[in-house]
């Protein structure tokens, strides 16, 4: 419990300001910043140039090139692209690149030295990206996050971080998927929507376990240490960029020498680790999670893409 709280305390940060929308083709609608702002918030032309990197990410991924990805990417996509890329140099199988475009760009307005924004790209098919930017370069944090069904588009900027109301919904948001992911019971009363993503990932939690018998599993589900940044939606909901981890410790069983049912494939097991058979693994995986909070109390996910990020084996 105190792991996770520190998680928290260091991971929920919203940065505030008002922005607008825009896309490829048109300019911010929104009235004209301060000079002071300008100078600070993120352009059109730049997101624009930021999203290009895109192309040479997957080109990097092709070529096994790890210093590349680790360059380019930061937060959830640096820890994805750190022994993750490692393995595809040992066999495991790089991931697929879908090669995203027609971008709608979201453009926090913010004099603030934190600089980001989201993208939303329609081919080939809808899928959310964050990108920040480092003092020298932009990088990838998240993404791609592909959306289920008609992805919400936010509206009018970043969630002021001293919001009464929507800055609150937003800092709980995370921590709501944590509690109702590590309560079985369901005394919590944290709930999803039927067809919501994350309650598919519960049952998984709870089931797992007796489908790997007789292998012993352990899970543990945290939340992804940085900052988690919102935007506004219409109506007074948000749309809330996170992340969370989830670590797999499975075990032979008693007088067994090797798992009898490994969470995961030859490829990954080999690529990660060189073995082809092991008697206890350790998998870590990030979910990137979009999530759309309503001017009320509910929320629920609205885009998830989950990768295997690092695999040990005994």
């Amino acid at each position: 419990m105190p792991r996770r709280l520190l998680a928290l305390l260091l991971g929920l940060t919203v940065l505030s300001g008002c922005g607008g929308r825009t896309d490829g083709e048109t300019v911010p609608r929104e009235a004209e910043p301060s000079s002071e702002t300008s100078a600070r918030a993120v352009q059109l032309a730049e997101a624009t140039q930021a999203f290009g990197l895109l192309d040479r990410l997957d080109d990097a991924w092709r070529k096994r090139d790890c210093q590349t990805v680790e360059s380019l990417t930061t937060w959830a996509e640096n820890t994805l692209g750190g022994r993750a890329c490692e393995a595809t140099r040992n066999g495991r199988p790089a991931p697929a690149r879908k090669g995203y475009s027609d971008p709608e760009f979201f453009l926090p307005a913010t004099a603030d030295a934190d600089r980001w924004f989201v993208a939303l790209a329609r081919r080939p098919g809808p899928a959310y990206f964050l990108f920040v930017d480092e003092g020298d370069d932009w990088r990838l944090a998240a993404g791609p996050i592909p959306a289920k069904g008609k992805p919400p588009e936010p509206a009018r900027g970043a969630v002021p971080a001293d919001d009464p109301v929507t800055g609150v919904r937003v800092r709980l948001a995370p921590q709501r998927y944590l509690t109702y992911l590590t309560d079985p019971a369901g005394v919590s009363g944290v709930s999803f929507p039927k067809g919501d993503a994350v309650r598919d990932l519960f049952d998984e939690l709870v089931q797992r376990p007796r489908r790997v018998r007789p292998d012993r599993l352990t899970s543990d589900v945290r939340l992804l240490v940085g900052p988690q940044r919102a935007l506004l939606l219409p109506g007074g909901g948000a749309l809330v960029i996170h992340a969370l981890e989830i670590e797999h410790r499975q075990r032979a069983g008693p007088g067994r020498s090797s798992l009898s049912h490994p969470l995961y494939g030859g490829a990954e097991l080999r690529g990660f680790t060189g073995k082809r058979r092991t008697g206890e693994l350790v998998g870590t995986e990030i979910v990137l999670l979009a999530t759309e909070t309503t001017g009320g109390t509910d929320l629920s996910t609205v885009a998830v893409r989950r990768s295997l990020s690092a695999l040990t084996a005994e």
